[in-house]
């Protein structure tokens, strides 16, 4: 599945697939609520953690109103340690430069920590493309490599497989293994993926990586991994690419130490990553070991047109997936269903910023705006607001479905009618009282396809709200 060249996606087919889907309705039943109740606990457990999301969200405020400054002041770091920075505008110059670097390295293999900008550049299928073997080392996203899938979560790639889809796969791709071997124990098949991934890293002549941050003042890339291959990926070959975009530039260690605090609690509910590794330029004399060149690839693609614009808050975030984990439509749906690199609410924001609203406009109609999203945000980034600003933009353009246009035209119609309105209402109620037939739910309802296809609509019950407010005046 490529991401390079992203088609319109179709949202709506896309999620009745992923309702049907039973391996994947299974899998989501299974991950729900142990990343809710992990950064709960985190946030109690830290007091201070309201100001740091204030001074997170302030810092990055004050990065992008001067991001050109702080962008020179990072290249000229990476540039005084012996380093290169690459500024690739679109997604076709990023893997233009990418496959350059591995040519010069004569690479036959790719080493690849998790990185989202490499998959909103389709690194990994150009990289194919011109005979050069790209492995993902993650565990989550060797599994999805080896099953041809991309990611579904931002953190947590492989959350829609089940176990036994896994322990399939690895007895399908590893075939110099006895294939009747015991592939029972989660612990197993943790060691069988070690034992597989471990040669891989002496193999490989460059490595790829992600950046969660850069540092203008050291010239440092920033990752944060909980399985060390992130280490390993850049320490070996001889030459490390970092992947970054413009918006990951923070000022200074002391700012990057504020994003960590709340980066990892919000994500999984650490105190703090497994490994968290800072990074700057090619192995020097003294190193026992690092690469002999290190090369960081800039990515704007689209980014820069969102500042000073109303969804310029987008880009502080800090990919940490919470979003995800509070949203109820990506518990329903998975990631794969919203068409793109980027799943659940952040995607439907920042999708149709980098896209455009003609192919991304729908994501942000996926949404119960019930604001969980913006209040788990660490970088309070107002997320159903910007929604709301997408589904007016489709509104304008005429791209929303006819169905929802003329629906909120009748309802514009009624709702200027405070008289009409109340009896439209009352008349509703009563026929969908007499359709439930005292069951209290309803089967079938017009116009309504799309929620009783997968569940019951609930009848009303009791009067109406405005009967009752207008009692409590």
């Amino acid at each position: 599945m490529s991401f390079a060249a992203p088609t319109t996606p179709s949202f709506p087919q896309n999620v009745h697939e992923a309702l049907q889907d039973e391996n994947l309705q299974a899998a989501l039943r299974g991950s729900r609520g142990g990343f809710v109740l992990r950064r709960a606990r985190a946030r109690a457990a830290l007091p201070e953690f309201d100001a740091l999301r204030d001074a997170a969200a302030a810092m990055k405020d004050h990065v992008l109103a001067s991001l050109d400054i702080y962008l020179e002041r990072y290249e000229a770091q990476v540039t005084a340690a012996g380093g290169q920075v690459h500024w690739a505008e679109t997604a076709e110059d990023a893997r233009r430069i990418v496959l350059e670097i591995c040519r010069r390295a004569e690479a036959k293999t790719v080493n690849k920590g998790k990185t989202m900008i490499a998959e909103e550049c389709g690194i990994n299928e150009h990289l194919e493309a011109h005979g050069i073997r790209p492995v993902e080392t993650d565990l989550g996203e060797y599994i999805i490599q080896l099953r041809g899938e991309a990611p579904s979560h931002i953190i947590a790639p492989a959350i829609h497989v089940t176990v036994p889809q896994v322990r399939e796969e690895f007895r399908r791709a590893h075939t110099a293994l006895a294939p009747d071997r015991d592939l029972e124990g989660l612990d197993t098949l943790l060691r069988e993926a070690r034992a597989v991934l471990r040669e891989k890293y002496f193999q490989a002549e460059v490595g790829i990586t992600g950046a969660n941050m850069l540092i203008a003042e050291t010239g440092q890339s920033v990752i944060v991994t909980n399985e060390g291959n992130g280490d390993l990926s850049q320490s070996l070959p001889r030459v490390h690419i970092v992947m970054a975009s413009l918006e990951k530039i923070v000022p200074g260690l002391e700012d990057a130490a504020t994003l960590l605090r709340v980066l990892a609690r919000s994500a999984t509910g650490q105190e703090m990553a497994v490994y968290t590794t800072f990074s700057a330029g090619p192995r020097r004399a003294e190193d026992p070991d690092g690469p002999e060149e290190y090369h960081v690839v800039l990515l704007d693609n689209g980014r820069a047109k969102m500042a000073g614009t109303p969804f310029q808050p987008m880009l502080r975030c800090i990919r940490c997936g919470a979003c995800m984990n509070h949203c109820p439509v990506y518990q329903a749906v998975g990631g794969h269903a919203y068409g793109w690199v980027y799943p659940g609410p952040m995607g439907a924001v920042l999708t149709p910023s980098l896209i455009g609203v003609e192919q991304g406009g729908h994501l942000p109609n996926a949404s119960t705006f019930c604001g969980r999203c913006e209040e788990v945000c660490p970088m309070r980034i107002p997320l159903p607001g910007m929604m709301r600003a997408w589904r007016e933009r489709e509104m304008e353009r005429g791209l929303a479905p006819a169905t929802a246009r003329y629906g909120l035209r009748i309802w514009g119609f009624l709702a200027r009618r405070p008289w009409l309105y109340r009896r439209a209402t009352g008349a509703a109620r009563w026929v969908m009282r007499r359709m439930a037939r005292g069951r209290g739910r309803i089967a079938r309802l017009p116009l309504a396809g799309g929620w009783t296809g997968t569940r019951d609509f609930p009848a009303p019950q009791g009067r109406g709200f405005l009967a009752q407010w207008q009692e409590r005046k």
